[in-house]
């Protein structure tokens, strides 16, 4: 683990965090269906390579490649009994390709369903479930523990409280998914930003955010990022745009916001307030490079 506290860090200068994991993997040969996080103990070389080509474009934070490692999102591909050893593989070779000066985040995502009474599941079975994960990416050497894409701040507040119950003394973040509803900034619940990030807050997560989001073009991530800041009072804020708002073309997804604008989009969130600034779905090293200069040349 890096020896330095990762708020320690933060209250001396904004860090910049890495981009996408998803469409990196499929780059590399994943297959749709397939579970990413095998990738973790089949193919480590591929997940290092995905983190350390981040790292060398200046990013701090790396993210383990655990999105979808909750037993609940394990279960459909039939690895419901490998969690543990997954979740640690992941830690680990995030943890070597960060090497001593870089921090490691634990990511945990969405469970996959609703919590009751919309759906079946009980606060107290996620947060086994979560609480199993964390433990594994703890175990793994993460420095911080990542809630997120998170919709329902009910969940988001199961996650902090799992992360606390196995290790009170690792900081937790907490990023939400957000989409412009009229002239307001909501997530796929309703929630508006101040009650997502007081949720949060209270629940005990010191660094709460945004990441992904539907439909948001590079101005929103900005405005967003006041609203943030704003709710968040005392906590740091983390955002992690999408390289501009996504389009279909021939059966695929493009993003179109070019490194520059990317960079250019750093800077005005960094002037919002945010002190972690990093990249969600379409973003690549490449982007991440030109936001890393842009953070380092920013007097904040």
């Amino acid at each position: 683990m890096n020896t330095t506290p990762l708020l320690s860090e933060l209250s001396r200068h904004p860090l910049v965090c890495d981009g996408a994991m998803g469409t990196q993997l499929l780059a590399r040969g994943l297959t749709s269906g397939e579970c990413g996080m095998l990738w973790n103990v089949n193919r480590p070389a591929d997940v290092a390579g995905i983190h350390l080509a981040y790292r060398n474009a200046g990013c701090d934070l790396i993210t383990t490649n655990s999105f979808g490692g909750s037993l609940f999102a394990l279960e459909p591909h039939g690895l419901a009994g490998r969690g543990a050893e997954l979740n640690c593989a992941a830690a680990r070779v995030a943890r070597a390709a960060a090497g001593d000066n870089g921090w490691v985040l634990g990511d945990v995502g969405p469970f996959g369903d609703f919590l009751e009474p919309v759906g079946d599941i009980t606060a107290d079975d996620l947060r086994e479930v979560f609480q199993a994960q964390i433990a594994a990416l703890i175990e793994g050497g993460v420095d911080a523990i990542l809630v997120e894409t998170m919709s329902d701040p009910a969940e988001a507040v199961v996650g902090i409280e799992a992360a606390k119950a196995c290790a009170s003394n690792v900081p937790v973040i907490v990023t939400y998914a957000f989409q412009k509803t009229g002239s307001e900034f909501r997530t796929m619940m309703g929630t508006s930003v101040t009650e997502a990030v007081q949720r949060a807050t209270r629940a005990g997560a010191e660094i709460v955010g945004a990441n992904c989001g539907t439909g948001l073009s590079l101005d929103d991530y900005v405005k967003l990022a006041e609203q943030l800041v704003e709710a968040a009072g005392k906590a740091m804020v983390i955002v992690q745009p999408n390289a501009g708002s996504p389009r279909i073309e021939n059966g695929g997804t493009i993003y179109d916001a070019t490194p520059e604008e990317m960079a250019a989009t750093a800077t005005r969130l960094l002037a919002a307030g945010v002190r972690i600034i990093g990249g969600c779905c379409g973003t690549t090293p490449t982007h991440l490079t030109a936001m890393s200069r842009a953070v380092r040349a920013t007097k904040v």
